[in-house]
C-alpha cells in the first residue's frame, strides 16, 4: 500500500487532540484534588431501581459501575435513545444516573424534559464535566469531571468519566473510597509514561493498514468491555477506519468469520476468572492467522503485546484505554488522516 508522506509526532508536534492525550494525567490528578459530593449508602434509601444511561463513551464509562450496583439494586444500563423509547423503564422510586460529558447532548436534554413532564418525584444523579449545563442545572445530585476543556474526541473526559462513576459507585455501595482514590493516585503516575507515544504504535498501525482496507476488532471481558466499546467508537471517530468492539463471547457470535490475515484484534483482560475464555478466543485467532494484540500486564504467549499497568480494575479501566487513542494517531497518520479531527460531526451532537 502507498501511503501519504504524514509527518511524525516528533517532527510535526502535538495537535489538538494528541495534546488532550498528554493531558489525561493532569486532568486526572485535578479530579482527584476536587471537591467530591456526598453521596453514601443513604443515596439508594428509597430507591428500588437504578437506571444508568448516556450516549457514547459517556455511556460506556458507566458500565463498570452498573455491574457494581447489580449487587445493591436492579440496574439497567441502557442507551438514552433507547430509555426515550422505552418510558416504562423508569418509575417514581427509580434513580436516574446520567452520564454526559457536554451535560447537553439531544438525547439527554430530551430525556430531562420528559422526567420534568412526569408525575412524581425521580431522582436524578449527573456526572458531568459541565457545571453549568442543563444536565446539571436538573440533578438532584452531581458528580463533576473536573476535566477541563477537549478539543475533539473524548480522552481526558472519558477517563476521568470512569474514575468519577468509579468513586461514586463506590460510595453507594459502602466500599473503601479510600482505598480506590488511593488506586487513581498510582494511575496519575503510571500516565506520566503511558501517554507518551511510542514507536510499537506506528509499527503496529502500519501492520493494520498493510492490506489497504483495515479491519479491526477490540474484545474486552466484564468490565473491560467498556475500553472494547469505546476504543472502538475513538478509532472510528479519530483515525476514520471500522473497527468495533466486542464484550466478551460476542465475538464469537458470527464476527469470528472475519478471523484470519488482514484483521487486527486487541484484546483486553481482566487479570480475573473471565479471562479463561479470553485466553481460548487468543488462541483460535492466532491459529488464523489473525494479528492479536493484548493489552494489559501481563503478555500472552503468540501475541503483540501493549503493557500497562497492573492493579485493580479501576487502574486497568483507566489506563487500558490509552494504547487506544495512541494507535488511533498511528493509523491516522499511516493513511493520510488528521488525528482526531471532526470531518463531519461534531464534538457535541445536540440532535437526536
Amino acid at each position: 500500500m502507498n501511503t501519504p508522506n504524514v509527518p511524525a509526532l516528533d517532527a510535526a508536534g502535538p495537535n489538538p487532540y494528541e495534546r488532550d492525550i498528554l493531558d489525561i494525567g493532569p486532568s486526572l490528578a485535578r479530579l482527584l484534588d476536587a471537591p467530591r459530593p456526598h453521596l453514601g449508602t443513604d443515596t439508594l434509601a428509597g430507591v428500588s431501581g437504578v437506571v444508568l444511561t448516556g450516549m457514547g463513551s459517556s455511556h460506556y464509562a458507566a458500565l463498570p459501575s452498573w455491574r457494581r450496583l447489580i449487587a445493591l439494586r436492579p440496574s439497567w444500563w441502557v442507551p438514552t435513545s433507547e430509555v426515550l423509547d422505552s418510558p416504562d423503564l423508569i418509575g417514581n422510586d427509580t434513580l436516574v444516573w446520567i452520564t454526559s460529558q457536554s451535560g447537553r447532548s439531544g438525547e439527554v436534554v430530551e430525556l430531562l424534559e420528559r422526567l420534568r413532564a412526569a408525575q412524581g418525584p425521580v431522582r436524578l444523579l449527573a456526572t458531568t464535566n459541565d457545571p453549568s449545563s442543563p444536565l446539571a442545572e436538573a440533578a438532584d445530585l452531581v458528580v463533576p469531571l473536573v476535566a477541563g476543556s477537549e478539543a475533539t474526541v473524548s480522552t481526558k473526559s472519558y477517563v476521568n468519566s470512569l474514575a468519577a462513576n468509579g468513586l461514586a459507585v463506590s460510595a453507594l455501595a459502602g466500599d473503601d473510597v479510600d482505598s480506590v482514590r488511593a488506586d487513581l493516585g498510582d494511575v496519575v503516575d503510571a500516565l506520566a509514561e503511558l501517554t507518551r507515544f511510542t514507536d510499537q504504535y506506528t509499527a503496529l498501525a502500519d501492520h493494520a493498514v498493510r492490506e489497504g482496507s483495515p479491519r479491526l476488532a477490540l474484545v474486552g471481558f466484564g468490565a473491560q468491555a467498556a475500553t472494547a466499546l469505546t476504543g472502538a467508537l475513538v478509532l472510528k471517530e479519530a483515525a476514520k477506519i471500522p473497527a468495533e468492539g466486542f464484550a466478551g463471547g460476542a465475538f464469537r457470535h458470527g464476527p469470528l468469520e472475519l478471523a484470519g490475515p488482514g484483521l487486527t484484534v486487541l484484546m483486553f483482560p481482566t487479570g480475573g476468572e473471565e479471562d479463561d475464555s479470553l485466553d481460548r478466543l487468543v488462541a483460535d485467532l492466532a491459529d488464523s492467522g489473525t494479528n492479536v494484540v493484548t493489552v494489559g500486564p501481563d503478555a500472552v504467549p503468540g501475541t503483540e503485546h501493549i503493557r500497562t499497568p497492573a492493579g485493580s480494575a479501576i487502574v486497568r479501566l483507566c489506563t487500558g484505554i490509552v494504547p487506544v487513542y495512541h494507535l488511533s494517531v498511528a493509523i491516522a497518520r499511516a493513511t493520510g488522516v488528521e488525528p482526531g479531527a471532526f470531518t463531519i460531526g461534531q464534538k457535541v451532537t445536540s440532535s437526536r
